[in-house]
């Protein structure tokens, strides 16, 4: 076996141990990824990577699994960057796609187990709100964006439909985007060169998708449609992912309760891997009415429709990034578009808790829930797991 053979087998291995092992959101798997990557096996130098995870935060998808693939770009090319794709989604995906299968049969079967969520449907909405506040911290440094922060959370609450969403993003993008003199300017030392076959691959596989869905009104295809679309405005990673899923599959096309649309979110932050993985569980409940495959193949298309985009994306983006991020108006315009991410985030908080019962219990959650992540170190699976404890209890001794 080849020495270049063996160096992608480790990389695959290593990506492995961090589907199963990155648990704690973004900022702890960008620490494991500085130890494993950079300094244990020198796949790439610390520089790369902070400038490929500044990259990945400024594109539509999945971050951390846009990150992911960018190593694996520069240390194989686009196969190993597909295969590590792969390994970082599947662990993931399966047990989000188990755990709706779980929940829907207790539902079925078990009438009153799902009370074992009871405190977790609040719990998420704590973790919504820490979110919130960690997001808007970076982002918002300027009076404009709090102004936009503020709209859109506005408008989010108030039409809360998931084709509101895409023209925020950029109404919000352009409105910034005319303050591009305040950027320093950077000299082009050479003409932007693009090379366009992702591009064209991501917006073929969107307009097939729609039109099949369009016009065969065929399920699978219209989920895999409604994933890609949503995977392909996203900005500001997993928790903003939250209020276009409730938007479009509990408000919209009421596939989920919002009960269970909490539970899932719950669920995920105690799940290692990427944050989308919410998707697959979501997408699984979307296809119950199919069965046992109904549900395999509901998570695997959602996986399939949220992570494509962003994949696609990276791959156009990384071949001419050196010289796109010299352009001031595209440095300018991320500014309202994560503005108005974050107001979306904001009014999914309420737009989540707005179905629950306002007593005291669910509201000492919520903010038990934000305290503990706000001023503990203690991990997001070992809250989730307490919260799931105290629901069984609950269930046990008073329900």
């Amino acid at each position: 076996m080849s020495v270049k053979r063996v160096r992608y087998y480790l990389f695959l291995k290593d990506i492995l141990a961090l589907s199963v092992t990155a648990f704690g959101g973004p900022q702890a798997f960008l620490a494991m990824l500085l130890e494993r990557m950079v300094q244990r096996r020198n796949y790439i130098s610390e520089e790369e990577l902070w400038e490929l995870n500044a990259l990945c935060n400024m594109l539509p998808g999945p971050s951390s699994t846009q990150l992911v693939s960018a190593i694996g770009f520069r240390v194989g090319g686009p196969n190993l960057a597909y295969l590590a794709l792969l390994v970082w989604i599947i662990p993931a995906t399966l047990l989000m796609t188990s755990a709706a299968a779980l929940i829907f049969f207790l539902q079925e079967y078990t009438p009153g187990a799902l009370n074992f969520a009871k405190f977790i449907q609040p719990m998420a909405i704590g973790f919504i709100i820490f979110a919130a506040q960690k997001t808007i911290g970076k982002m918002i440094q300027t009076t404009e964006a709090m102004v936009l922060v503020l709209i859109s959370t506005f408008i989010s609450f108030f039409y809360s439909s998931p084709y509101v969403f895409p023209i925020l993003l950029i109404v919000g993008g352009l409105s910034t985007s005319i303050k591009y003199k305040k950027q320093p300017k950077i000299e082009q030392d050479q003409p932007l060169v693009i090379q366009w076959s992702n591009f064209y691959l991501w917006a073929g596989v969107l307009v097939f998708a729609a039109t099949l869905g369009a016009l065969t009104q065929y399920q699978p295809v219209i989920l895999f449609e409604n994933f890609y679309r949503n995977g392909s405005l996203i900005f500001g990673g997993g928790q903003v992912l939250v209020p276009y899923l409730y938007t479009e599959f509990v408000d919209f096309k009421q596939f989920l309760s919002s009960e269970e649309f909490l539970t899932g979110y719950a669920i995920s932050q105690g799940v290692p891997g990427p944050t989308f993985s919410i998707s697959s569980y979501v997408g699984a409940l979307s296809m119950r009415e199919y069965g046992f495959l109904g549900f395999l193949s509901g998570g695997l298309i959602a996986a399939a429709g949220i992570f494509l985009p962003g994949i696609f994306m990276i791959f156009f983006v990384i071949r001419f990034w050196e010289q796109l991020k010299k352009y001031r108006p595209v440095r300018a315009a991320l500014e309202g578009i994560n503005a108005v991410s974050c107001g979306m985030l904001i009014a999914a908080a309420y737009l989540l808790f707005e179905p629950m019962e306002a007593n005291l219990i669910n509201i000492f959650m919520v903010l038990g829930t934000y305290a503990l992540l706000q001023f503990t170190k203690i991990t997001s699976p070992l809250i989730i797991a307490g919260g799931i404890i105290l629901g069984l209890g609950y269930n046990y001794f008073i329900g």
